[in-house]
């Protein structure tokens, strides 16, 4: 009688399972918050980089210059 290997799925599965049941435990909480932390300073970060981008696109597109008037004969209202 052989045994067959055990698939690389059910191995997966099961370290999944052990993983998440560690970091549930009371000695993993302070890692879970950790790793919820950092998550959070990330998105700061990031939210940070775009508001930057956006104000040097804007200052190098022209902070002062106005956008051309539209002539009367092009006035929708005329």
């Amino acid at each position: 009688m052989e045994r067959e290997p055990i698939q690389g799925n059910v191995l997966k599965t099961a370290a999944t399972v052990a993983g998440a049941g560690a970091l549930l435990s009371p000695a993993g909480l302070p890692i879970l918050q950790g790793i919820a932390g950092i998550a959070v300073v990330g998105l700061g970060i990031f939210a940070a980089g775009t508001a930057a981008m956006k104000v040097g696109e804007m200052i190098s597109s022209g902070f002062g210059q106005s956008k051309p008037q539209q002539e009367e004969e092009d006035s929708p209202f005329l």
